[in-house]
């Protein structure tokens, strides 16, 4: 990690983002404790990673051949929690993007929007 990305990720985690991944592993966990909720909690728990170091943090697709069940756990992901996952980061971006100095942290929340719309089949490579 650079020097920027650095910084970055430790003003982002002492300005929120320590709380949205405490947020996100305890939904992880939550969704756990059933054995139908396990893929999503682990798709939660991917989330708080990313949302605890998000600088230097690149996401890319997996290719494997689970792509039918992929989609079907994406449309589910969508209707119960991406939706409402996806506005709240759309809304902390815009909130951010009011100043120049927010522009970095509002790229992050629109990079954690796209990967929490549609979780499966997403990969972060923290670097």
């Amino acid at each position: 990690m650079r020097v920027r990305e650095v910084l970055g990720n430790i003003l982002w985690f002492i300005f929120g983002g320590a709380l949205i991944f405490l947020f996100y592993c305890l939904g992880g966990l939550i969704l756990c404790l059933t054995i139908v909720g396990i893929p999503f909690g682990i798709e939660a728990f991917k989330l708080g990673a990313l949302a605890l170091l998000p600088f230097g943090s690149e996401i890319g697709e997996r290719i494997d051949p689970l792509t039918g069940l992929r989609f079907v756990f994406n449309i589910l992901w969508f209707l119960l929690f991406g939706w409402e996952i996806a506005l709240l980061h759309l809304i902390l971006a815009l909130i951010f993007a009011v100043t120049i100095i927010g522009l970095p942290f509002a790229y992050q929340h629109f990079k954690l929007a796209a990967v929490g719309m549609l979780p499966f089949g997403k990969v972060i490579v923290h670097w």
